[in-house]
């Protein structure tokens, strides 16, 4: 037995594999400009809710603001995944969306909580969700940030769409 072509086939499919997890286990954007500004902005949001609390939230929807502009836009969670604030979809607010699923079937509130909840505090989760004002969903990279909202512990975070 020539075991050239076994070596072949182990080397092709080990190579194959190690692509495949690396694609699964990105855990962050590309670098890019967005995701600057995204991390930048949500560092931002944190330090205004935790020196205002809620009464934040009024400065938030603005349009055409530093925190409402484009299809970018902030959201606020609780930690058992209640909705305190959403700038890009407000119908959202005051419900439980702990269950809430892309069209992939992520929970993506449950990875959101994973993410604030890890020793770091902060990072990014990625999913399918439509832009607002669309019903498509899109790639989002949404990046999330432990904090506390009038002494509670949520979370605040805001993405963008990678296509």
């Amino acid at each position: 037995m020539n075991a050239r072509p076994l070596v072949a086939r182990f080397l092709i499919y080990g190579g194959l594999l190690g692509l495949m997890s690396a694609a699964s286990a990105q855990q962050a954007p590309p670098q890019s400009e967005q995701a600057k500004q995204t991390v930048a902005l949500v560092e931002k949001a944190a330090a205004l809710l935790d020196a205002k609390g809620k009464a934040a939230f009024a400065e938030l929807p603005k349009p055409n603001s530093e925190w409402r502009h484009g299809d970018t836009y902030l959201f606020v969670n609780d930690t058992k995944g209640t909705n305190l604030f959403n700038g890009g979809f407000p119908m959202f607010e005051g419900t439980n969306n702990r269950d809430l699923k892309d069209s992939n079937g992520k929970l993506i509130v449950v990875e959101q909580l994973k993410v604030v909840q890890s020793p770091a505090g902060a990072g990014w989760v990625d999913y399918m969700w439509p832009k607002p004002g669309q019903t498509k969903p899109s790639h989002k990279w949404s990046y999330v940030k432990a904090v506390k909202v009038d002494g509670a512990p949520g979370y605040v975070g805001a993405g963008f769409y990678s296509d």
